[in-house]
């Protein structure tokens, strides 16, 4: 039996709703469905782990939407610190604010050294299946790769 509040591949990605960059409200739901969805938690704005896995990110995003996906991150930073750090970076992708750490205890992102919020990267597929599950709080630049080497299996599987 899987720890409650925990999430695995193969199981239905749980729902939420949190407010992106701009203050709108995000329900995943509304992002499944016709594309699969690349959801990944990092653990704070700006900081130069969180700026090198957005950028990493961002520079593959045409990509993405070649596979038929969209990228959505979510840290616990407020909506005012998400826009400023998407404007900065550059970003053409929601990042989504969960102030109280909700969503990430829904989906069971741990903790690094029992301290840290931890760095995870959900791959979701448009039925809204969680097909892979990459986490690693120091290989950055990984969580990307991963995320569309999972994306292009299931693109050419049958």
């Amino acid at each position: 039996m899987k720890p409650k509040g925990r999430v695995d591949v193969g199981d239905m990605a749980p729902d939420f709703v949190l407010p992106d960059q701009s203050g709108q409200p995000v329900r995943l739901r509304d992002l499944i469905g016709e594309q699969a969805l690349v959801l990944y938690f990092y653990p704070k704005d700006g900081t130069p782990g969180c700026t090198l896995e957005a950028r990493a990110f961002q520079r593959s995003h045409d990509r993405f939407t070649e596979v038929g996906a969209r990228v959505v991150g979510i840290s616990a930073d407020s909506v005012a610190s998400h826009r400023r750090f998407a404007a900065r970076q550059g970003l053409s992708f929601p990042l989504l604010s969960d102030r109280g750490n909700a969503v990430r205890e829904l989906y069971g992102v741990e903790k690094t050294l029992g301290l840290l919020p931890g760095r995870a990267t959900y791959v979701i597929d448009a039925k809204g299946v969680v097909r892979n599950i990459f986490s690693s709080q120091v290989l950055v630049t990984r969580h990307s790769r991963n995320a569309l080497g999972t994306l292009e299996k299931l693109r050419d599987t049958p």
